[in-house]
């Protein structure tokens, strides 16, 4: 029985923090159920995982659905969209079976790219070689988890544009039902459709096929995702990281008869991120600032409760705080009593 390779390709940045990611995450589990009770889905779908933020990894690679145990997912810094499909076709060179006088190979990969935001990266040479060399020998469908990513960006590496417009519960399941029932239509087409791709039906409001002319960005040069501001913080009494996420909102003000946008950041919540957090975010350095006046909210800290977690102490790191008479910065080790200030000051973000 011939193969059809699916690989996802999913934004884990920062930005994915919290629902989004737990999302994704169950969503992946109930694709790999759905497929379980396929029998063609069974016999040809061989199914792969590479992440990305500021780098990439596998982080299943590509085997068949009885093999296959959903994982978890992690989460870093940035959005390098150019390092995930350079790490995609890295994968694709290295498994894909070929036809030749003796066997069949596999039919033609169906890669599904998931992704909420803008790239933080130039990938520009990444989107050549797309275009170039597999453009035209892989199905790719890429989505837009809500309306932040950059369709201009999304269009050149495939026709198949996805605009996911809500982002609850239940518009994220009824999108993973999508996505399972593309996956089995697919596998039962490869004996009379050469490509083995179809998409199921797009029937529901949640779901759309992008305007890439209403997205004028059309830049490859971003080095943040502005859709958030995500604080990186450690923790006084456990020493781990956590991060507290903000969105973007635009408030309408008149002044003098001008109609005028004002940002500034609501809290979105704070998370606790492991280990694999700093192997995802990359060592490029990057000083990137907010000022505290453009957020609003202020949460506590995920990882031991404290009442404050946005603490700054004077080398920048930024900490959670409790009822302590001294506090100990978990960065430096700089041992000293903190107080409120007034006026908004900049504080260091990530990429997003």
């Amino acid at each position: 029985m011939r193969r059809l390779p699916i690989y996802f390709l999913i934004d884990v940045s920062e930005s994915m923090v919290g629902d989004p990611i737990s999302e994704v995450q169950d969503g992946i589990a109930n694709i790999i159920q759905e497929l379980k009770t396929d029998p063609r889905a069974l016999e040809t779908v061989f199914i792969s995982i590479i992440v990305f933020a500021g780098e990439a990894k596998t982080l299943v690679p590509l085997q068949d659905i009885i093999s296959f145990y959903p994982p978890k997912f992690p989460v870093g810094s940035g959005t390098s969209l150019g390092k995930g499909l350079g790490h995609l076709m890295f994968e694709l060179r290295k498994n894909l079976v070929k036809t030749t006088a003796e066997q069949k190979g596999d039919w033609k990969p169906i890669v599904f790219l998931f992704t909420d935001g803008v790239p933080t990266d130039d990938s520009s040479t990444a989107i050549r070689e797309w275009q170039s060399n597999w453009k035209k020998t892989a199905n790719l469908v890429a989505v837009s988890l809500g309306d932040g990513a950059d369709a201009h960006i999304l269009n050149q590496l495939t026709e198949n544009i996805i605009h996911l417009k809500n982002t609850d519960h239940s518009a994220y399941k009824e999108f993973f039902k999508w996505v399972s029932d593309s996956i089995k239509t697919s596998s039962e087409s490869v004996e009379n459709n050469k490509s083995g791709f179809e998409l199921a039906n797009l029937a529901s409001a949640n779901l759309e096929e992008m305007d890439v002319t209403k997205d004028s960005r059309g830049e490859n040069t971003h080095k943040v995702d502005d859709n958030f501001v995500v604080i990186s913080a450690l923790c006084q009494n456990t020493r781990k990281n956590y991060l507290m996420k903000y969105k973007k909102v635009i408030k309408q003000s008149n002044f003098a008869g001008i109609e005028l946008g004002t940002k500034s950041y609501r809290l979105n919540g704070a998370y606790q991120v492991d280990d694999t957090y700093k192997e995802l975010s990359g060592n490029e350095e990057i000083k990137l600032t907010v000022n505290t006046d453009e957020l609003i909210g202020a949460p506590t800290c995920p990882c031991c409760g404290n009442q404050i977690a946005f603490a700054v102490c004077q080398c920048n790191q930024i900490h959670c705080i409790g009822d302590e008479e001294v506090t100990t910065c978990p960065g430096c080790g700089n041992r000293g009593k903190y107080g409120a200030g007034t006026g908004g000051f900049d504080v260091n973000r990530t990429r997003g």
